[in-house]
């Protein structure tokens, strides 16, 4: 293939148009195409950032499928996976009549396991009564289904305590020692998706496929010609969790659950497995309960030099020592033991791994949740490790999303992944922002970190917002601010308020749409891979510049490790993953070319400091006002 395919790829009187109603070609999508053949062709990693609306999805697909070679994507959320294998492909597997195998393959805990579900019918755990109506609802699932997707399931919260229970882990998989193996929806996934020529994966998949090879003992997805990494932005930050290490206590109280299932089973006699399990269990609580009974991040080092937390620790090796022992003696009882003695072996050897805090080049910090704590080994740079990979032979790399530059400096990116010989592409989106957008800095705004600020906001911008024909989103830098804003609209705004946490991702969105005027407040989460078109959004709110907390563990490791180079550690890691991540942000507000909606950023840093003009560069050509009224008015006159 060369250029000249990508025009007739997307001509008008081409095999997309003649297949897809209302089908239009764009220009920055027959660049891009043509920038991918050409990266297919010679092997030369491709680097595009496709603003909104650019059709990116379509530019990379189309090509790699008209040539016929074997492809991965990885996509940056299991959303967007679905989104793709679901909508995306059959839409252009039509259109190009393409006759090769497809598959979609998840992660393991998205596969029912019917070992562990058959183990739940004799020997039910002590549930909550919300738990077992969910174990109902998986028994009466598993016959119908084909897949074993535990997102099919009608009804099954995302978050449901018994999904632990109904899937499996790494630590408790028998591998092909399972009486169920053949019958093994995780195994049936990934052997389709051996046999396929275009795979659908996604991001922590993909760099799990990459540490099980790492391991020497098999993969977990195909070899490829072509692997195409959509939303690549998130690439280094999930890199450095697969080519680290982590452990949670959570693990911990697994392997005691196991424990107690198995002696059910396969020792009844055998008391002592019920103690192990029950003081192992313990400890691991006793150790996350050492750590404070706030939720947040920290460094490890310096946990562990807490009498507190050692003594914890000392305990749980302690305990890890006895159940060792406990279950060597049960060795052989059965094929449940056997396994939980393996796992014992490997938790213990990870462990050991994580708390030898005194080795360089990596960062060891801790997270801790509301029940567990997990604790990490995060390499500082994955560009070695991940510039090997991208010498793999006759393996063509494109890297794409809507926010990957800096400016127009892919450097950033780049130096991240290891990437030293690429190509690079920058397409803008093709939306009229001046006539569809406004950017709004307003003025008199309370500081960026006093106390209280949520509540202050959300009074000043008041009404602005009842202003809005349609829907808001309100997006935060932290929950406290989130929860302060949200307080303050519900008391004073004449229009529903949702907010993040309150319901499921997927709920909340169809609440917000449906309604049409509603503000949605959050976090994180509601940055980026979210799509609502028309005048259910019609104003983005974000509440101040998206620079990383000084104190997380992680950034504060990196800083120090360019310190010690000589670098500036704010312009070579902070400023660059803030802007990226506000035009994630900001890309929330114009997803057609019939939109129209005002931006707010609420942080007077955007004008009043020297990197502001950095953020306002990476940023769409939006009319800008530092007024409010101004802004109501623009408001006000949308249609």
């Amino acid at each position: 293939m060369d250029s000249t395919d990508a025009l007739a790829l997307f001509d008008p009187q081409g095999p997309l148009a003649s297949a897809i109603d209302g089908f239009l070609p764009r220009a920055a999508q027959v660049d891009m195409s043509a920038a991918v053949i050409r990266a297919m062709n010679d092997k030369v990693p491709l680097v595009v950032e496709a603003g909104t609306g650019t059709g990116k999805t379509f530019a990379y697909l189309a090509p790699a499928l008209a040539a016929g070679k074997k492809v991965v994507v990885s996509t940056g959320s299991r959303n967007l996976q679905e989104q793709l294998y679901h909508r995306d492909l059959p839409t252009l597997i039509k259109a190009l009549n393409y006759a090769y195998p497809v598959a979609l393959l998840k992660g393991r805990s998205n596969y029912l396991c019917i070992e562990r579900l058959g183990r739940l019918s004799d020997a039910v755990p002590s549930l909550s009564s919300a738990a077992l109506a969910d174990l109902q609802t998986v028994r009466r699932f598993a016959p119908l289904t084909t897949s074993g997707d535990v997102g099919d399931i009608p009804g099954l919260s995302e978050r449901s305590d018994i999904l632990g229970l109904i899937t499996s882990t790494n630590d408790n998989c028998a591998g092909r020692d399972c009486a169920h193996y053949q019958d093994c929806y995780l195994v049936k996934a990934r052997n389709k998706a051996m046999e396929a020529q275009v795979v659908v994966v996604n991001h922590h998949l993909f760099f799990a496929d990459m540490a099980v090879r790492d391991t020497g003992f098999g993969q977990l997805i195909p070899d490829a010609e072509v692997c195409i990494l959509d939303e690549a932005h998130q690439l280094p930050d999930i890199a450095g969790q697969y080519f680290g290490k982590s452990q949670s206590s959570r693990q911990f109280g697994d392997l005691a659950k196991d424990m107690r299932l198995a002696q059910k089973t396969e020792a009844k006699d055998m008391a002592q497995l019920s103690k192990a399990a029950d003081q192992l269990e313990r400890c691991a609580q006793d150790f996350r309960l050492a750590f404070g009974l706030d939720t947040g991040r920290g460094q490890l080092r310096q946990a562990l030099a807490r009498a507190p937390v050692a003594q914890a620790l000392a305990r749980l090796n302690e305990s890890l020592g006895f159940t060792h022992e406990v279950l060597k003696l049960a060795l052989g009882r059965g094929e449940q033991l056997d396994q939980c003695f393996e796992r014992l072996i490997g938790l213990r050897t990870e462990l050991d791994a994580l708390i030898r805090v005194e080795e360089n080049g990596h960062s060891f910090w801790y997270d801790c949740s509301r029940l567990h704590i997990t604790l990490h080994k995060t390499p500082l740079s994955v560009a070695e490790r991940f510039s090997a990979e991208l010498a793999r032979e006759n393996t063509s790399w494109i890297f794409t999303s809507a926010t990957l530059a800096v400016g127009d400096s892919f450097e950033h990116f780049c130096h991240d992944l290891g990437l030293t010989e690429c190509r690079t592409l920058q397409l803008d989106s093709p939306f009229d922002y001046p006539r569809q957008s406004r950017l709004c800095v307003p003025r008199y705004l309370p500081e960026t970190s006093g106390a209280g600020r949520g509540h202050m906001l959300a009074q000043t911008l008041l009404d602005t917002l009842e202003k809005v024909p349609g829907g808001t989103f309100f997006l935060c830098t932290s929950y406290q601010v989130m929860r302060e804003v949200a307080e303050v609209l519900r008391a004073r705004l004449d229009r529903t308020v949702l907010m993040q946490g309150e319901d499921n991702k997927v709920r909340l969105l169809e609440q917000f749409s449906q309604d049409g005027r509603a503000v949605l407040v959050a976090t994180g989460s509601f940055w980026e891979g979210i799509d609502v078109r028309g005048k259910a959004l019609q104003c983005v709110v974000i509440d101040k510049l998206p620079f990383a907390a000084p104190d997380d563990p992680l950034l504060s490791a990196r800083l120090e490790d360019c310190r010690r180079r000589g670098e500036d550690g704010f312009a070579r890691v902070q400023l660059p993953r803030a802007i990226i991540t506000l035009k994630q942000g900001v890309g929330r507000l114009i997803r057609d070319v019939n939109d129209k909606g005002a931006l707010v950023i609420a942080d007077a840093r955007l004008v009043n400091r020297g990197y502001g003009a950095d953020f306002i560069a990476s940023l769409p050509a939006m009319p800008r006002t530092r007024s409010l009224p101004a802004l109501n008015e623009f408001l006000m006159n949308l249609e």
